[in-house]
């Protein structure tokens, strides 16, 4: 009725080792984002990591805009590292994954 559910459960446990092994290369994949001008710059890896932050001196002279700067790149950088992060692990994911079924997941 199920087929070959040990082949089904060896699929399963190397898809899942290939997701593992994509999740600790986005330690490696990092990703750049600046402010519109240039004056912040910030890399952070795949995993959403912070690498990096380059502060423009003239930027120091104002606390406020200094803190706007970095929610809004920071934020730039995150939304990107997902994107990159989800899309990566999604595509291990499905080419790995048994037919099953009613268990279309990706």
């Amino acid at each position: 009725m199920f087929g070959d559910l040990q082949g089904m459960m060896g699929k399963l446990k190397e898809a899942q080792a290939k997701v593992e092994a994509t999740k600790l290369r986005m330690n490696n994949v990092l990703i750049d984002e600046q402010s519109s001008d240039g004056l912040l710059k910030i890399t952070i890896t795949a995993n959403r990591e912070l690498k990096n932050i380059e502060i423009d001196d003239s930027l120091l002279q104002d606390k406020e805009q200094l803190e706007d700067y970095l929610v809004l790149t920071l934020n730039k950088a995150i939304t990107k590292a997902t994107k990159v992060n989800e899309t990566e692990v999604a595509a291990v994911a499905s080419e790995g994954m048994p037919k099953i079924p009613g268990m279309d997941l990706f």
